[in-house]
């Protein structure tokens, strides 16, 4: 299993299983170092929803009770295990990334900081959980990403501007 994305790099590969056991193998290495509980630490993305193509990066949402104050050692921790926290600035979010060597010019994982069990924690939860059980929207979504890569394989903001629409009409459902 190759896990890897260059800055701005848009690339999606075949769904393997291989990706969940990194995340089980990352997520002891994440419970072992930091305070954090096994609840507490979810693989998220599109690498976490069976038979998905996705881009070669593992995404792992991790909750803590508040955002604002937490506890630090939880970034020693996670520092510990390879992940560094990127300067950028998402609302009720903080988020790491690990990379394949120290140039830090390709990304492996990402870790996203949240509150637990708050919107964007089930937001997330509901997304992966709702592709998981519907074929249908899987499909869909794959057609939205390789429409994208249709046009090009670079811009990840612009990749995900892309799939928003999706991504909202799907969390729409979580309120139904």
């Amino acid at each position: 299993m190759n896990l890897g994305l260059k800055k701005d790099e848009v690339r999606l590969v075949d769904y393997t299983p291989e990706w969940n056991e990194e995340f089980i193998r990352v997520k002891k290495e994440i419970m072992a170092n930091t305070p954090l509980k096994e609840n507490q630490i979810e693989h998220i993305g599109s690498t976490a929803i069976k038979g998905m193509s996705a881009k070669p990066i593992l995404d792992i949402l991790v909750g803590v009770n508040d955002l604002q104050n937490f506890n630090r050692t939880i970034i020693s921790g996670l520092k510990k295990v390879g992940f560094l926290q990127l300067r950028v600035e998402i609302p009720g979010k903080v988020v790491f990334a690990k990379f394949t060597d120290k140039t830090h010019q390709e990304k492996t994982h990402y870790i996203h900081l949240v509150e637990f069990q708050k919107e964007l924690w089930n937001n997330l939860i509901f997304f992966r959980d709702y592709l998981n059980s519907n074929e249908t929207a899987r499909e869909q979504y794959l057609e939205v990403k390789l429409e994208y890569l249709k046009k090009t394989s670079t811009g990840i903001n612009e990749y995900t501007h892309y799939k928003q629409e999706f991504v909202t009409n799907i969390l729409k459902k979580r309120s139904n």
